[in-house]
């Protein structure tokens, strides 16, 4: 009968070559090499398995750490975000409410050249009259609907920052640094200046009250008109 062939069977050498190139399993807990003169092994086990928790600890609040920063960075992103297009829901329009003003501003000269008595004028123009005031509080209605506020500058104190101050008068009568004059109407959108009141102070008068709480200001500090 034919015999099978003999398998080739690892010498002793190659057999402790191969345990020694196999991969070695990598333990989570290095237990360290216990003195021989040590009365108890597992205490040493436990003194590195405490040492290890300690490390994991650590590094586990190291991660906790970085995982808060990051989530704090992100909702602060996401705050900034929307106060950002909440400004810009706000404001986008002040561009276009600046023209705007210029229509309230002409609507106003056309009623103020109206005689005041409407005694000689006839039916036609008291009826272009009343379409100018129906057209000047529909416009005011609107501004008004969409944040658009006119300042009440008439009689205040001076305030820098609503008003521009374009000439001064002598008025014992009124408080001094105090808003004798409307020339131009100003306007806010949005509590944000949008267009500063042009005004004339009365100066020689009783003091007046500080606007706002602060000191009075001179009359020719101007504000920019564009300010925001």
């Amino acid at each position: 009968m034919p015999t099978k062939p003999a398998q080739n069977k690892p010498s002793g050498d190659e057999a402790a070559s191969g345990a020694a190139n196999a991969p070695e399993n990598d333990s989570s807990l290095d237990i360290p090499d216990v003195p021989g003169d040590a009365a108890d092994p597992a205490q040493v086990i436990r003194a590195a398995a405490g040492a290890r928790i300690e490390q994991l600890e650590a590094e586990l609040a190291t991660a906790r750490e970085t995982w808060m920063r990051a989530a704090a960075d992100a909702q602060n992103a996401r705050r900034r975000a929307k106060l950002d297009v909440e400004e810009a829901h706000k404001f986008a329009v002040s561009r276009f409410a600046k023209d705007l003003l210029s229509v309230a501003d002409n609507l106003g000269r056309a009623l103020a050249s109206m005689p005041a008595q409407e005694q000689g004028i006839d039916d036609r123009l008291k009826n272009i009259a009343a379409g100018v005031q129906a057209t000047e509080r529909e416009l005011h209605s609107v501004f008004e609907r969409n944040g658009i506020k006119k300042i009440a500058a008439l009689g205040a104190p001076f305030d820098p920052q609503l008003h521009q101050a374009v000439s001064e008068i002598q008025d014992p009568s009124r408080p001094n640094n105090s808003v004798a004059q409307v020339f131009m109407d100003g306007y806010t959108l949005n509590d944000r200046l949008l267009r500063a009141a042009m005004v004339v102070v009365a100066k020689g008068g009783p003091a007046a009250a500080p606007a706002h709480g602060a000191e009075p200001e001179p009359a020719n500090a101007a504000v920019d008109a564009d300010g925001a």
